[in-house]
């Protein structure tokens, strides 16, 4: 274990290399020390999750349709949806919308700085609410997100999954006492660049580290090991058929219901048991779609099937193969429409 006398050496250390060596040119870092809290917020969730170079161009083109809250809380849900299509994780987009409407209706359309309202808000837990205080208000407020985590495991030679409870509570315990007194944004900021660019998942690059000489898991050769993984289980395989009616140029799309995988997107119809209740010409099989997600993966068979109408009393929208990219679809149903343009 460290000894408690180098906690404000680890964050003199921090703060020094991401000043010198840090990420100073994200896009939401604009401003300067009066950064909009309304930027912060939307990064922080984008990048629950997700990486820094995937984000980016997601969170250009919805700040470019939505370039400040109250647009976001007025905007259609299926509008905040599609923007986010492709990101993946969707209830944060369900989650930011309904925390923008929140702020305007029980905060004036002010985002609130006090860490307890923020936290409060739909989608934002303890580290999130944490951060954009931190970022947007100056606050001094500990972090835990998966990059420091990961800093904090190697660091004091933690073992454990960070996920349990038990280690959980020991990293935030730890988190809260190597808090600087001041420079709180540069060394929360230098934290997160850490765990990105230098204490990654394999390949750690120690040498360049600001903190390696005080650091347990280097020193005694278990960088590699640290933090612990998430004991493997048997991931789940899961299989459906999808029905890519086509008519004139449009497939027929369902809503997604609200809650669950894809919640609120438009998906092709899935045919239970994967068989046809009714004939359609020419029905035609595409190949296998393979998906991961968090807790298991899916294989997605299209069935492709033209038909000579389009019928009303089927539920759901006859979307144009040229209004791909503005509709909300899942991944691998826009790869899946994409070959049939």
């Amino acid at each position: 274990m460290v000894l408690p006398s180098s906690a404000g050496d680890f964050a003199r250390r921090v703060i020094a290399w991401q000043r010198q060596a840090g990420r100073h040119d994200l896009p939401w870092q604009a401003g300067g020390r009066k950064r909009n809290p309304y930027r912060i917020w939307l990064s922080e969730i984008m990048l629950q999750q997700t990486q820094v170079a995937t984000v980016i161009p997601f969170y250009r083109r919805f700040l470019a349709r939505f370039p400040d809250l109250a647009s976001l809380a007025a905007a259609p849900s299926g509008e905040v949806m599609a923007l986010w299509s492709g990101l993946g994780y969707y209830a944060r987009a369900r989650n930011l919308q309904r925390a923008a409407q929140e702020v305007v209706a029980k905060h004036g359309g002010r985002f609130p700085q006090r860490i307890e309202e923020i936290e409060a808000l739909p989608g934002i837990g303890r580290s999130t609410a944490a951060a954009i205080a931190v970022f947007a208000f100056g606050a001094r407020a500990a972090i835990l997100d998966g990059n420091v985590k990961r800093v904090l495991a190697r660091f004091f030679g933690i073992a454990g999954f960070p996920g349990e409870k038990a280690v959980e509570t020991r990293l935030w315990a730890l988190a809260e006492s190597l808090l600087p007194k001041r420079d709180v944004a540069a060394y929360t900021q230098g934290l997160m660049d850490l765990g990105a660019t230098l204490c990654t998942r394999g390949r750690p690059r120690c040498g360049d580290c600001p903190v390696a000489g005080l650091c347990v898991a280097r020193r005694e050769g278990r960088s590699e090991e640290l933090p612990t993984p998430r004991a493997r289980r048997p991931v789940p395989q899961r299989a459906v058929t999808v029905l890519v009616l086509r008519h004139r140029g449009r497939v027929l799309l369902e809503q997604r219901p609200p809650k669950g995988i894809w919640g609120g997107l438009l998906s092709l119809p899935e045919l239970p048991g994967g068989k046809l209740s009714r004939p359609f010409a020419d029905a035609q099989p595409l190949p296998v779609v393979r998906h991961a997600f968090t807790h298991f993966r899916l294989d997605i068979t299209p069935l492709l099937c033209k038909v000579s109408r389009c019928e009303t009393a089927m539920d759901g929208v006859w979307l144009s193969l040229k209004k791909l990219d503005t509709a909300p679809l899942p991944a691998p149903i826009r790869k899946i429409l994409e070959t049939l343009t």
